[in-house]
């Protein structure tokens, strides 16, 4: 959860109540915040041994971005508590009709394809503003931004740049200005030398150090306004004199770039000259596609009346339940041609309202968890274990009294783990891939058990031999036919290291699982159900030292026979071995325990 710091003198007035801790640490915890820290309850001293201003340091939850500042929490409790309505935010043409443009060049697209933009006329900074103007960018960059990864904001004195802008992709050599706060005007490679061991702007060089282009935004006259994601320039810095706030955000992801830049806008149109209006930006992309940014209207969502109250063991009318959303920033109405149905408009800074459910939680927080009636559920239910756990218990217990000890890997691991590791070629139709992975050990969920015990005796192969392990547990596979296109499948997995093979080893202790699982051994040309084992050429496994598992079994489900082949076992070849930096022979085996259950 992030923290945020207030000034409570601030905040306080702006609540128009001085509250003790207890009191306000009640008042967070009514409107589903908390109160980390009360700073006035210690002593504090500057660096100059002056009394510092007491702060509230105010734990959010991570998915409401509209809290990440002082402004968002103080508007929020205001009208919580009834001292102000929800603001209406509203987009404003300039005077003269004619909006600003961004321009986005199609080299963009090789590094981050999308930009949205918007600018704060006669906007009033005081240097507490200011700070929490930085403030907030900083909590998004770490928050939704994911690190400035899938998107960056550039704030800019309008005054000092002059539009249409460009939004640009160029080499490394041909970019040239003085960055922020610096003297020396440096050309791309020169910043990234620049800023390599800074603490602050070093982590971020990442994103765009190996391309080839750098994202650039220039003014009309080629001055260099930022180079995204890393740093602005000094000609358009942001002063406390700064009077109209141009706003650019370039992203990898367009959707989070319009969260942030409306949760920016919604959260500092407050101290413009006409409060809450945000004047928009053009962006014109190379298809031609012309799109006008923020989008500020808020969208509509729907919920039932009865399932609010189902779930909250109310007995609340519409109109009721339109007042306590009221309080959240909800704009709500009933239905008109649907009384048990409410209407709410979501304003644009509230991203984190996606289901009926999330409507249901606001009703509850207005309407108070405390006072929320007790009661027992109207149903009785019997728990118990689904039958692949169960199952899967049984497995793990077995291991264990052969011997071997119970390892948990992460289920993420990088791509070469996945398949070049173990001699397996990427059909690309399998494998789970992260869009964004945040390094390079997590790019695919894993689709076999096996590196991630490989991994494990690898940490540990200092130990006496043989080493003896096993997994029970999930993978992940792509599955078109579902929902959500992918499905988890559980695994048996042990491995044995020692100063030989120990085929035997691993042979016998599948004989012993499988006469656990009451499977028997049956003959390949037969009709009788159970498994067989079968020579097969696995380029994980040695040549001539591995065998496939089959199975014919009846699918409890439809009734119907099946035979397929559900794992494998064999003494790994040399080169996977060395992959994974194991020093003696070893042996694995690996099965899909589902058609068991």
């Amino acid at each position: 959860m992030p923290t945020v710091s207030v000034d409570k003198q601030r905040l306080f007035e702006a609540l128009e109540r001085n509250y003790t801790s207890e009191e306000f640490n009640e008042l967070c915890f009514r409107f589903g915040i908390e109160l980390e820290e009360d700073t006035s309850e210690r002593e504090a001293d500057d660096e100059n041994g002056v009394p510092e201003r007491p702060e509230l340091k105010i734990d959010i939850p991570a998915n409401r971005y509209d809290l990440l500042c002082e402004e968002g929490i103080s508007r929020a409790l205001r009208i919580f508590e009834g001292k102000m309505d929800a603001p209406n935010y509203r987009l404003v043409k300039p005077a003269g009709g004619q909006l600003e443009k961004i321009i986005v060049k199609p080299e963009t697209a090789q590094i981050r394809p999308y930009v949205v933009g918007a600018i704060l006329r006669n906007i009033t900074f005081t240097q507490e503003r200011y700070q929490s103007f930085i403030d907030l960018q900083d909590k998004l960059h770490n928050n939704i931004c994911r690190k400035r990864t899938l998107a960056s904001m550039g704030t800019h004195d309008l005054d000092t740049i002059q539009g249409p802008f460009t939004y640009e992709a160029l080499p490394h050599k041909d970019i040239k200005f003085i960055p922020l706060n610096q003297t020396k005007e440096v050309d791309g490679d020169e910043l990234m030398e620049l800023y390599d061991s800074d603490k602050h702007l070093g982590k971020f060089l990442h994103i765009i150090r190996d391309s080839p282009v750098y994202p650039v935004v220039f003014d009309a006259n080629r001055t260099v306004c930022s180079l995204p994601p890393i740093i602005n320039s000094e000609h358009s810095k942001i002063k406390l004199s700064t009077k109209n706030v141009f706003i650019e955000i370039t992203s990898t992801d367009e959707h989070k770039s319009n969260i942030v830049l409306n949760i920016l806008c919604a959260m500092f149109s407050e101290y413009c000259a006409e409060p809450f209006t945000v004047e928009p930006v053009e962006i014109v992309y190379p298809d031609g596609r012309v799109e006008q940014t923020p989008k500020l209207d808020p969208w509509r969502a729907t919920a039932k009346v009865d399932y609010i109250n189902s779930c909250t063991a109310l007995d609340l009318p519409g109109d009721e339940i339109c007042k306590l959303l009221e309080k959240m920033t909800l704009a709500a109405k009933v239905n008109p041609d649907d009384k048990n149905e409410v209407l709410v408009d979501v304003p644009p800074t509230r991203w984190d309202i996606l289901h009926a459910a999330d409507i249901m939680e606001d009703v509850a927080i207005s309407y108070g968890y405390d006072n929320l009636p007790r009661k027992m559920p109207g149903v009785n239910t019997v728990a118990s274990a689904l039958p692949t756990n169960k199952l899967s218990d049984h497995v793990r217990r077995e291991l264990a009294m052969s011997a071997f000890t119970e390892v948990a890997p992460l289920i993420l691991c990088s791509h070469d783990e996945n398949f070049k590791f173990l001699n397996r070629v990427d059909d690309n139709t399998t494998a789970i891939k992260l869009a964004n992975p945040k390094t390079a050990e997590y790019q695919v969920v894993r689709t076999s058990l096996l590196p991630g015990v490989l991994k494990t005796i690898n940490s540990n192969k200092k130990l006496p031999l043989p080493i003896k392990v096993f997994e029970v547990s999930d993978i992940g596979l792509k599955d078109e036919s579902r929902e959500r296109r992918t499905r988890n499948e559980r695994h048996v997995c042990a491995a044995y290291m020692s100063k030989t093979s120990g085929f035997e080893v691993i042979h016998g202790l599948l004989n012993r699982l499988m006469e656990m699982l009451n499977t028997h051994l049956v003959a390949k040309d037969g009709n009788a159900l159970g498994y067989w084992i079968q020579e097969s050429e696995n380029p994980t496994y040695f040549p001539g030292r591995s065998a496939d598992i089959h199975l014919r079994y009846v699918n409890e489900e439809t009734g119907e026979r099946k035979q397929e082949i559900v794992g494998s076992f064999g003494v790994l070849h040399p080169t996977v071995l060395e992959n994974f930096e194991l020093t003696h022979p070893t042996t694995a085996l690996e099965f899909n325990l589902e058609p068991f259950v």
